[in-house]
C-alpha cells in the first residue's frame, strides 16, 4: 500500500487534528467526528480546545460548560463520556498508551479506540468506519451486507493485512481519507484513485453498486411545533430532562403541550430538522402565557452564549429574529 500512503502524503485535507499527535487532542477529534463531517467540526474542536487544551481543564470542567461548547454537534452523550473519561484519565495519572486501556474509557469503542493507538501510538490496529467499508467492498469487488457484523469483522481483517506494521496511523488516516475524498458513495472519482489498478470492482464494472447494505431503516417524518414566549428582551426556555438523545440538561422552547395554558399568535414560518432516520418539520410561532412552570426560566438573547441551547431551539428563534 505504499501508492495509497505516497498519495495521501500529497493530497490529504490540511485538518488541524493531523497536525498533532497528543493523545487528547486526537481523542477529541475522533469523538467530535463520529456521525459528523470534518468541515462541520473544525470551529467546534478549536473552540473546544481554545477552552481546555488540557485533558485536566477537561476533567475539571462543569458539565453545562462541556455542553454549551457542544451545542450544535448533536449526540451529547459524547460530550458527557468526553468528560467523564478526562476524569478517569487525570485520576489513572495519564492517558493510557494501550488499546485495551483506552477502549475501556466511557464513549469510546473499537473505532475510536484503534484510532487513537493508531495514531498517537503507532499501533496496529484497523480503523473501519463506513467510508473504509466501502473502500474494502470497492478493492474486493465484494457484495456482502456491510450491515452484518460478519462482514465488518472480515473487512476488518483484510484492512490488517494490507496495513502491515509500518506507520499503522498514516496507513489508517490514508484509507478514511480515501474513501472521504476519492472512493465516493455515489460517482466515486476512480480516475484519481491511487490504488485502481488493483481495484476489482473497477475492474468489473460494479464500483457503483458496491458496497451492499440491505439493513434500512425507514425515515419517519413527524411534525412539531416550537413556542416563543417573550417578555421585553427576554425569551422564555425549559431545560430538557434526559431522554434517548442525551439531552438532558439543554435548554430548548416548549412546545403547546409542554406550555399549559399557552395562547399561540404568530406564525415565523417552519424549518426542518434531521435526527437519524427521523425528518422533524417545526412550525415556529408566538405565544404568551400567564404562569410558566418551575422547569421554566427566561433568558436573555446574550445569555444564550452562556448555556447548552438546542439546535432546534437556536433554529427557531433565528427564524423568530430573536437571535
Amino acid at each position: 500500500m505504499k501508492a495509497l500512503i505516497a498519495w495521501y502524503r500529497r493530497a490529504h485535507r490540511d485538518l488541524p487534528w493531523r497536525r498533532t499527535q497528543d493523545p487528547y487532542h486526537i481523542w477529541v477529534s475522533e469523538i467530535m467526528l463520529q456521525q459528523t463531517r470534518a468541515q462541520a467540526v473544525i470551529p467546534y474542536y478549536r473552540r473546544f480546545l481554545d477552552r481546555f487544551p488540557k485533558v485536566e481543564a477537561l476533567a475539571a470542567a462543569a458539565e453545562q460548560d462541556v455542553l454549551a461548547l457542544w451545542a450544535g454537534l448533536g449526540y451529547y452523550s459524547r460530550a458527557r463520556n468526553l468528560r467523564r473519561a478526562a476524569q478517569q484519565v487525570v485520576e489513572a495519572g495519564g492517558f493510557p498508551r494501550d488499546y485495551a486501556a483506552i477502549r475501556a474509557l466511557p464513549g469510546i469503542g473499537d473505532y475510536t479506540a484503534a484510532a487513537i493507538a493508531s495514531i498517537a501510538f503507532g499501533l496496529p490496529h484497523a480503523v473501519v468506519d463506513g467510508n473504509v467499508l466501502r473502500v474494502v467492498a470497492r478493492m474486493e469487488n465484494d457484495s456482502a451486507d456491510i450491515g452484518a457484523a460478519r462482514t465488518r469483522e472480515r473487512f476488518r481483517a483484510i484492512v490488517r493485512q494490507w496495513m502491515g506494521r509500518s506507520q499503522p496511523g498514516v496507513f489508517n488516516q490514508a484509507l478514511m481519507e480515501l474513501g472521504a475524498t476519492v472512493c465516493l458513495p455515489e460517482n466515486p472519482l476512480c480516475r484519481d484513485c491511487p490504488l485502481k489498478g488493483r481495484c476489482r470492482a473497477l475492474q468489473a464494472g460494479t464500483a457503483p453498486q458496491l458496497p451492499v447494505k440491505l439493513r434500512k431503516t425507514e425515515p419517519v417524518a413527524i411534525a412539531a411545533v416550537l413556542l416563543v414566549v417573550r417578555r421585553g428582551s427576554r425569551v422564555l426556555l425549559r431545560q430538557k430532562e434526559a431522554d434517548a438523545r442525551g439531552m438532558a440538561g439543554f435548554w430548548e422552547l416548549p412546545g403547546p403541550d409542554q406550555l399549559s395554558g399557552a395562547r399561540p399568535g404568530k406564525s415565523w414560518g417552519e424549518f426542518r430538522h434531521t435526527i437519524t432516520h427521523h425528518h422533524y418539520t417545526f412550525t415556529v410561532r408566538s405565544a404568551t402565557v400567564r404562569a410558566p412552570g418551575p422547569e421554566f426560566r427566561w433568558f436573555s438573547a446574550a445569555e444564550l452564549a452562556e448555556i447548552p441551547l438546542s439546535t432546534t431551539a437556536r433554529k427557531a428563534l433565528r427564524l423568530a429574529r430573536f437571535l
